[in-house]
C-alpha cells in the first residue's frame, strides 16, 4: 500500500520514522512519500518537503511566515492528489495537519489518521469538530485521553502506548557506558552530576537557563553542572553569552548531540523543561524538577488558569493524575523555589523517594514498549479491511 505522512516537527519526523519501520514489516509492498526529516528519509520515504520550512513556533513567527506556511500547504494538497495514497497519516502538528486533512476530505475519499492525536485537551478544546468531521482513526499515545476523546466527547480512538517507552527502553538495552566512562568521553570530573535541561528553542532557553544557573549555585561544591544543548542550538551564540551571568562559584559544560539520554542515566537529579523531556527523564528514573519561566510572570500564570483547561503542564503529572514532580511555572519559578525543591530530591531528601514511587505509578499506566507496531498494526488491518 502507498502510505503518505506528515510529520512538521523533529519530533514528529523521529515518531513517523519508528511508524514506518513498523508498518514495512507489516506489509512488504509499503511504499512512504509525505513531509517530515531526514529520519523518514532513512527509512526510505520520499520526502517532498522537509519540516524546517514549517516548524515555526509562536503566533509571531507564525504570522511572519504565514505566506511560507500557505505554499507548503498547497503543494503538499497538490502532491496528495497526485500520488493518490491509499492512506493519509498525520503525525501531531496540528495547526498544518488538521488542514490537510480537512481537505483530504473535502476532495477525496481517501482515509485519513492521526498518529499522536492533538492535545486538545490542554487547549482549542473547539478542534474535536474538525477530528470528528475529517479524521477516520486517531491513534493516542497518552492514556489519559481515552477519557476524554470517548467518554467526554464520543469519538473512539486507540491507545497504543507511548513512544518514549520503546525509545528509553531501546536506549537501556544497548547502552552500556561506565560513569567513568562516559565522563572522560566528555572530559569532565567525575562527580555527582545535576543535569539542567533548559529548552530547545532560544527563547526558551533564555527564559530558563539563567535562572536555573542561580538555583544551583549552592550545590555546585558538590555537584558538577552538565547542560543537555540540543540539536541545533549553539554554544557560542545561545549558551555562552548566558553563562557569564551564572555565579562565580558555577562552572557548566555542555552535553551535545543526542546524548541527553546517556546524561540523564548519569545524573543524580535534573532540572527539566516542560515537554517530552519530562517523560524521558521519569522514564530513566532521574528525579527531577520542572521549571518553565515566561516574561511577565503573573499575567502569564493568569492566562494559563484562563485558557489552559489541564491541572498540570507536565506529562508525568497528566499521566499519573497527580503532582509527581513539582512544576514551578511563570512567576512560580524563582531561583529560591527551584533550589528549594532541588535540595528535596537529591540524595536524603525528603521528596526524593516519593517521586521515584510516583515514576514506578506512571510506568504503568503507560503500558509496555510496541507502540509503533501496535499503531502499524491497526492501521494495516483498517486499510486491509475496507478495501
Amino acid at each position: 500500500m502507498k502510505y503518505y505522512i506528515i510529520a512538521g516537527e523533529a519530533s514528529g519526523d523521529l515518531h513517523a520514522s519508528h511508524l514506518i519501520r513498523a508498518l514495512k514489516n507489516i506489509d512488504n509492498r509499503a511504499t512512504f512519500r509525505g513531509y517530515g526529516g531526514d529520519m523518514m528519509r532513512a527509512q526510505g520515504a520520499d520526502i517532498v518537503g522537509h519540516y524546517r520550512d514549517m516548524a515555526y513556533m509562536g503566533i509571531l513567527p507564525v504570522l511572519l511566515h504565514a505566506r511560507t506556511i500557505l505554499n507548503r500547504m498547497s503543494e503538499c494538497q497538490k502532491d496528495i492528489l497526485r500520488w493518490w495514497p491509499d492512506v493519509v497519516i498525520l503525525v501531531d502538528y496540528p495547526g498544518f495537519n488538521l488542514k490537510i486533512a480537512q481537505y483530504v476530505k473535502k476532495h477525496t475519499r481517501i482515509p485519513v489518521f492521526y498518529y499522536i492525536s492533538p492535545k486538545i485537551w490542554a487547549w482549542k478544546e473547539y478542534r474535536i469538530k474538525t477530528i470528528r468531521r475529517n479524521v477516520d482513526e486517531l491513534f493516542s499515545i497518552l492514556p489519559f485521553e481515552v477519557d476524554f476523546f470517548e467518554k467526554k466527547h464520543h469519538y473512539p480512538i486507540h491507545y497504543v502506548g507511548n513512544p518514549s517507552v520503546d525509545e528509553v527502553a531501546a536506549f537501556r538495552q544497548q547502552y552500556t557506558e561506565s560513569h567513568e566512562g562516559f565522563c572522560t568521553r566528555h572530559k569532565v570530573s567525575c562527580r555527582p552530576i545535576i543535569a539542567l535541561l533548559p529548552g530547545s528553542r532560544k527563547q526558551e532557553i533564555g527564559a530558563n537557563l539563567p535562572r536555573m544557573l542561580k538555583a544551583v549555585e549552592r550545590f555546585a561544591a558538590s555537584y558538577q553542572i552538565l547542560i543537555a544543548v540540543a540539536p541545533g542550538i549553539s554554544w557560542n551564540n545561545v549558551i555562552r553569552p548566558i553563562l557569564r551571568t551564572a555565579p562565580p562559584n558555577v562552572e557548566v559544560r555542555g552535553i551535545f548531540g543526542n546524548d541527553t539520554f546517556a546524561l540523564l542515566s548519569h545524573s543524580t537529579a535534573a532540572l527539566v523543561t516542560s515537554g517530552t523531556a519530562t517523560l524521558e527523564t521519569a522514564l530513566l528514573r532521574v528525579p527531577q524538577v520542572v521549571c518553565y519561566y515566561m516574561k511577565a510572570g503573573r499575567l502569564a500564570s493568569l492566562g494559563r488558569r484562563l485558557i489552559l483547561k489541564i491541572p498540570y503542564i507536565s506529562l508525568v503529572n497528566l499521566v499519573v493524575g497527580r503532582e509527581v514532580v513539582p512544576e514551578l511555572v511563570a512567576d512560580g519559578m524563582t531561583p529560591a523555589t527551584v533550589q528549594r525543591h532541588l535540595a528535596s530530591i537529591l540524595p536524603g531528601g525528603q521528596a526524593r523517594e516519593a517521586q521515584l514511587q510516583g515514576y514506578d505509578e506512571m510506568l504503568r499506566r503507560l503500558g509496555t514498549p510496541g507502540a509503533p507496531q501496535r499503531a502499524a498494526q491497526l492501521m494495516v488491518d483498517r486499510l486491509t479491511k475496507h478495501k
